[in-house]
């Protein structure tokens, strides 16, 4: 009974949405692994692509029965994989990691949008693999010695409760701030790593962009990054906690394309996708006052960045639309 449910419009919706980002990430491993000098992270992300190639093969299908149009999603002509470097070593498995990061997030969300039992069951299974990729590249950069953990903290030894208002006390001018907690610690500090991997990766965009336009808005977003890490970093250093340096793969000095305009813009929508979420998340857990304030207007810049980003992509004709509800005004005329 289950199975001959008719596809939901959020069923559809995250399906479609799925299969974009999974176009994209097939693509892009389709260059890293073709240039990949280390065989163990050679072998990390074949094994990544070849599943990923399954799931876009399964949605395909689910969709076919439908009787829904396949989305176009990103070909072969996205990917140039004979052209230079674009990118030093560990920049791949770093990049795979957050890119699996921001899937677990999005499959558990898609998953509680889900009905019928086989959409339940792809994203159970997206979820779980997904996190199995996240865990082989932290195994995989942590035995390099690339990939530091957020600062060290004593443990407590007793439980504390807050003293009156002033615990959440951040712009009185006459009171001091208190040191961070280690919630709003691992909040920021996901921010700064991510952010420092995403400059990397939009320095190398910028680089080898096809559009004036668009080159210059991967510059933009390479230094609203750059002052997101800053920003942060200042609020550790008010805290005299030292940050830990966040070692992240350069852009080589390449400027050849190995993707095109299309996916890379996409591929950063993504990233501003991600970096508005975890800063909602970081300012409902941010309990002193200057924080959310910070985190904010964080949010608003990459707001801005985005639709910006977006009219570039529908100006261009790179913007695919998702399916759309029936437009009942239109009928009744």
């Amino acid at each position: 009974m289950n199975q001959k449910l008719t596809l939901s419009s959020s069923e559809l919706g995250t399906l479609w949405l799925t299969y974009q980002q999974k176009t994209m990430v097939q693509r892009m491993l389709e260059y890293f692994i073709e240039q990949a000098d280390d065989n163990q992270a050679k072998e990390i992300m074949q094994d990544v692509h070849m599943k990923v190639i399954n799931y876009v093969e399964d949605i395909k299908a689910i969709l076919k029965n439908e009787g829904a149009v396949i989305p176009i999603g990103f070909k072969e002509e996205d990917v140039n994989i004979g052209v230079p470097k674009l990118y030093d070593n560990m920049f791949d498995i770093m990049f795979c990691r957050l890119i699996s990061s921001i899937s677990m997030g999005l499959h558990t969300l898609h998953m509680s949008m889900a009905y019928r039992k086989d959409i339940v069951l792809l994203y159970k299974e997206l979820t779980a693999f997904t996190q199995s990729v996240y865990d082989e590249c932290v195994d995989y950069l942590q035995k390099k010695d690339v990939l530091p953990r957020s600062p060290a903290v004593s443990m407590p030894k007793s439980v504390e409760f807050a003293d009156g208002t002033n615990y959440m006390s951040g712009f009185n001018l006459f009171s001091e701030k208190r040191s961070l907690n280690t919630v709003e610690v691992a909040h920021l500090y996901n921010s700064i790593e991510a952010n420092i991997i995403g400059m990397q990766m939009i320095t190398g965009f910028a680089q080898v962009a096809n559009e004036p336009e668009v080159k210059k808005y991967f510059i933009r977003g390479k230094e609203l990054a750059k002052k997101i890490v800053t920003d942060y970093t200042q609020l550790f250093l008010q805290s005299d906690i030292q940050p830990p340096s966040t070692w992240g793969a350069n852009a080589t000095d390449s400027k050849v394309a190995p993707f095109s305009d299309k996916l890379m813009m996409y591929c950063t929508s993504i990233f501003c996708g991600f970096g508005l979420g975890s800063n909602a998340l970081g300012t409902a857990f941010s309990l002193r006052s200057d924080l959310p304030v910070t985190m904010v207007n964080t949010a608003k810049d990459v707001l801005t960045y985005g639709r910006d980003g977006g009219k570039i992509m529908a100006k261009n004709g790179w913007l695919e639309e998702p399916p759309a509800m029936q437009d009942r005004n239109n009928l009744t005329k």
